[in-house]
């Protein structure tokens, strides 16, 4: 018992010696921001949610209210594409190819740019079985997801390095 106790305090102290820390809260140069994403926008949503969830963060949510916010997040296209990679010797489809796509840029309200025009693009590789049609079109919302999740974190990532306004 007291083995495993030195060994594991033994680890910990060359954790923390190493530099290693959890990634906490981001810490963004504005307090308040508008999101300019359509309803209908799945990415835009989930990105609103994320950004609810910070505490040192306002979300404004009201059009006509842009001018009271300290930063505007402009997203400009989210694009949902699959591609055929493989087919099998008669032809049929094999494995596709999702991408999600988007491009953004974030701005104060008065026009100063923090962001440009940025694109960031996720891709996963998908097999096809046409038996399963049901099962892969699940599978494939999923994947959809979970890419729009990792594109959502990354966003967040570059809010949080913007230096000053």
């Amino acid at each position: 018992m007291q083995r495993r106790l030195i060994l594991s305090a033994g680890a910990w102290v060359a954790l923390a010696g190493c530099g290693f820390k959890l990634r906490g809260a981001p810490d963004f140069a504005f307090r308040s921001l508008f999101v300019n994403a359509g309803e209908g926008s799945l990415y835009g949503n989930e990105l609103k949610r994320n950004l609810a969830s910070i505490a040192a963060l306002t979300l404004v949510s009201d059009p006509k209210d842009t001018t009271t916010a300290e930063a505007v997040f402009d997203l400009l296209n989210e694009t949902r594409e699959k591609t055929v990679v493989g087919v099998n010797t008669s032809g049929q489809v094999r494995e596709f190819q999702l991408r999600l796509r988007i491009r953004f840029r974030v701005r104060t309200p008065q026009g100063k740019v923090l962001i440009g025009d940025t694109e960031l693009l996720q891709q996963r590789d998908i097999s096809f079985n046409e038996s399963a049609v049901l099962a892969k079109e699940a599978e494939e919302g999923l994947i959809y997801r979970d890419m729009q999740s990792d594109l959502v974190q990354q966003t967040i990532r570059r809010l949080a390095a913007i230096q000053a306004l």
